[in-house]
């Protein structure tokens, strides 16, 4: 079993000069490229629960700076853990060494040795282990059929590609039968279609090793595409837990929703109201009433009338005879739409049209109207920015 477990993880990384004093005694911590700088030092991930379930794929993702990589090198015995504590397979993994954790992990950089051939780098770590020779064989060769890399088996690093050297590197870490399997940005090194390739390769293999994931991207199109749920993170701190298609859905702030989904979500100043007992939503002078379900959870946590941003994806809006009003700034063809940037309501507004039966001629500075649903909207508090329904 391979359950994974952080409670209250937290990573601090101390001060390498002594700090200087405060102008006023117990002043705020100071911030800093983001990353809250205290007494004790650069506080990089802070209190981080999650619990993983065995064989579960998961996804940390997260803009570069958030904290991403640093939790998965504490899972790794990579970095010291501040605080707060570590379990995998249920045993308290603290101050247990990396090499005791039964983990593999593959980075981003192959790390493979150039003077051994790819069968010398998947049984390097085997042989070190004295594993018996027919087992190392049998577990080497069963990888490399895995990931189609058998034919590989003889050459060194210098003689394949970007995807094969990043195959090996999968090999050698699932020829170890790791309980739980660690991946560092393995694709960001790769060409755009070998990118995709690697990511169809990494849904097949998920099913066909018994073992935990956890892997840490920047790419939200990966976290989507191979996450059984993902982690969004920013600054530290854990946004938002939950499968893509709910944190795509129900984003939990205007963070969540700015990053997931692509081109981004469109966001508008509005204001929420209430008409004959109902909520709606009016921005650049239009008036539209919010979906039956949106209604039930605004209601429940009896969301008074204030000023909102209000946030439509992309492919929610349409164009119409009357809506609201808007000039169109570029065009861009991506071959079944055009995505259509737009100044609305005193925004940078993204339209995809699709291309399938309509005109596609949107010259610049032409006037358009848009309008969108009330069951495809997201309402955000401005002050804290947490989305209202939750």
């Amino acid at each position: 079993m391979a359950k994974v477990i952080l409670k209250d993880l937290k990573k601090v990384y101390p001060h390498s000069e002594p700090k200087k004093k405060k102008g006023k005694k117990g002043a705020e911590p100071e911030k800093k490229t983001n990353l809250q700088i205290t007494e004790e030092g650069v506080v990089a991930v802070q209190k981080f629960n999650l619990e993983i379930a065995d064989k579960e794929f998961i996804v940390l993702v997260g803009p570069s700076g958030c904290g991403k990589s640093t939790t998965l090198r504490m899972i790794a015995g990579l970095e010291d853990i501040s605080g707060g504590e570590l379990y995998i397979g249920e045993e308290l993994m603290n101050d247990v060494e990396p090499k005791d954790r039964n983990i593999a992990m593959v980075f981003q950089s192959y790390a493979l040795y150039p003077h051994m051939t790819v069968y010398d780098n998947m049984a390097f770590s085997l042989k070190l282990k004295k594993v018996d020779k027919a087992e190392i064989d049998r577990r080497v060769r069963e990888a490399a059929e895995i990931l189609d890399i058998t034919q590989y088996l003889n050459r060194k690093p210098k003689a394949l590609s970007g995807g094969q050297r990043q195959r090996v590197a999968i090999g050698r870490a699932i020829v170890r039968d790791p309980q739980v399997m660690l991946m560092d940005e393995p694709l960001s090194n790769l060409d755009a279609k070998l990118r995709n390739q690697m990511r169809a390769e990494l849904i097949k293999l998920r099913e066909r090793i018994n073992t935990t994931f956890i892997y840490v991207t920047h790419d939200q199109t990966e976290a989507m595409t191979l996450g059984d749920r993902i982690v969004i993170m920013r600054d530290g701190f854990i946004q938002q837990i939950g499968t893509p298609q709910e944190v795509f859905d129900h984003p939990a702030n205007l963070f969540v929703a700015g990053f997931i989904g692509m081109p981004r979500m469109n966001q508008f100043d509005a204001k929420l109201v209430k008409k004959d007992g109902k909520y709606a939503v009016e921005v650049g002078g239009i008036c539209v009433e919010l979906a039956e379900d949106k209604q039930a959870r605004l209601a429940a946590k009896e969301v008074p009338e204030q000023d909102v941003i209000l946030g439509v994806r992309p492919e929610h809006i349409v164009l119409c005879a009357d809506g609201v009003k808007g000039k169109v700034d570029v065009s861009e063809m991506m071959g079944s739409s055009v995505h259509l940037h737009v100044s609305a309501a005193g925004k940078d507004v993204i339209v995809i049209v699709p291309t399938a039966g309509g005109s596609n001629n949107f010259a610049m500075g032409s006037e358009v109207n848009l309008i969108f649903g009330g069951n495809v909207v997201h309402v955000f508090s401005k002050e804290t920015e947490k989305n209202l329904e939750w």
